[in-house]
């Protein structure tokens, strides 16, 4: 079993948006996460990920339904490590924040 050519294109669209400083929606207009903090603080990288996929919802044709408001979460997490005054809305659900592992069975083939 692959990831769905839609769930790839997904996370392709974000990790470039993510990298080029374009996620949000100007909900990070003024913030600069990409600099020292992505070598310094990779979790910070790894947690925005996290939120970013473990919101992302598709249909049973595997077609992506909540891109955007995927990212804005993400987004919101990335403004809120940033500028401590930021209320995210809604709050963060604990299944978002969830880090889930590699299966073991990865790193053996």
């Amino acid at each position: 079993m692959k990831l769905d050519k839609y769930a790839n294109g997904a996370v392709r669209q974000f990790s470039m948006n993510f990298a080029s400083g374009r996620i949000g929606n100007h909900l990070l207009d003024g913030i600069d996460y990409k600099g020292e903090v992505m070598t310094d603080e990779p979790s910070f990288v790894e947690q925005a990920f996290a939120i970013f996929l473990n919101n992302l919802e598709f249909d049973d044709d595997g077609n992506t339904l909540n891109y955007q408001y995927s990212e804005k979460r993400a987004a919101q997490y990335i403004r809120r490590y940033f500028d401590r005054n930021y209320e995210v809305e809604p709050s963060f659900e604990p299944w978002e924040l969830e880090n889930y592992p590699v299966s073991k069975d990865s790193y053996n083939k």
